[in-house]
């Protein structure tokens, strides 16, 4: 079985007012493509922005929280609009997904609670993802104000899948933050998006904490950005060696050092990213048939560690009869 940990489906209005790609993905198309190369069950959870955010800002790329906001209460809509089209739009294919709440660490935290709680009721989902760096909130904010999350992950046994960053610039999702607050909470579990960039110190503490795990979402791009030293991979002094030249080398090399903490997604549909950044356009196209690929680079048995045993220690799901 394959198991693609990380996934969004809905869409981005952030991305798309501001010509930012991708800004979509359909549940159906996700699936129908993927089962097609071999994928068996996926991870998913809604774009990035949500609508209690002031979308007046978005053709400009800013982030506010003034007017202009199309609800109250961050990722209300967004996570009861993913699992109703998983459980009653297209419920055949969403068999095969395993959904994940979206949460804000620093907006209106108590009202988030509240309608997961109201959420849970009503459908089953199996984790918490973070992406703080859009949303321009530090992940930090775990430790105080957004609490009430760790205290909900706890209550109902959910990992936590956070996206990770070393840039010096991206003050919101560090990933030494993000293992500061699993160190701090070994009684529950967490994922750190993007395989930490690759900063072998990262990694390393990965593999040393109880509770940790890393996935290699959005591979082939990252590989590439490791090859120009591009300023969002960790510099080369810390980074974890490979031959970034092959994306299936580095799968097998990172499912060699870390065979237990490491996990396999492939972040559709941002395996891709274009945008215009400091007036530049930039351009990072791979395809999920590429991050298939680079994961078949490995001989069955580390396809099996790193694309499903791996990954159901994490969600440590209580009826895994779910993915027969």
């Amino acid at each position: 079985m394959i198991i693609d940990c990380h996934n969004h489906v809905g869409a981005d209005l952030l991305f798309y007012l501001h010509g930012d790609f991708p800004y979509a993905q359909h549940l159906v198309a996700m699936h129908d493509e993927g089962r097609a190369l071999g994928v068996d069950r996926w991870i998913v959870f809604p774009f990035v922005s949500h609508l209690a955010l002031d979308v007046t800002g978005f053709m400009q790329g800013e982030i506010k929280d003034e007017k202009g906001r199309l609800h109250d209460v961050p990722y209300a809509f967004e996570n009861r609009r993913l699992l109703q089209e998983i459980n009653v739009m297209f419920p055949e294919e969403g068999k095969r997904m395993l959904p994940f709440v979206m949460v804000d660490p620093m907006r209106n935290v108590a009202a988030q609670a509240k309608e997961l709680r109201r959420l849970r009721a009503d459908y089953r989902f199996y984790g918490i993802k973070l992406q703080t760096t859009i949303l321009q909130a530090d992940i930090k904010h775990l430790k105080e104000r957004g609490k009430v999350f760790l205290e909900l992950a706890a209550e109902w046994d959910l990992p936590f899948l956070i996206h990770s960053s070393v840039a010096e610039s991206d003050v919101w999702a560090q990933a030494k933050d993000i293992l500061d607050i699993a160190e701090a909470n070994l009684h529950l579990r967490f994922c750190l998006a993007h395989s930490c960039r690759y900063d072998r110190e990262c990694l390393d503490r990965v593999n040393l904490l109880p509770n940790t795990w890393f996935d290699c979402s959005a591979h082939c791009i990252h590989c590439e950005g490791a090859v120009e030293d591009l300023p969002y991979i960790a510099p080369r002094a810390r980074r974890f060696d490979s031959d970034f030249t092959n994306p299936g080398r580095v799968i097998a090399d990172l499912a060699a050092a870390y065979p237990h903490k490491f996990m396999w997604g492939s972040d559709s549909p941002f395996y891709s990213y274009a945008g215009e950044i400091n007036g530049q356009v930039v351009r990072l196209i791979s395809t999920y048939e590429r991050e298939v690929a680079a994961l078949k680079f490995s001989p069955p048995e580390v396809i099996t560690r790193i694309a499903s045993t791996n990954t159901r220690k994490l969600l440590k799901l209580h009826d895994e009869s779910i993915l027969s």
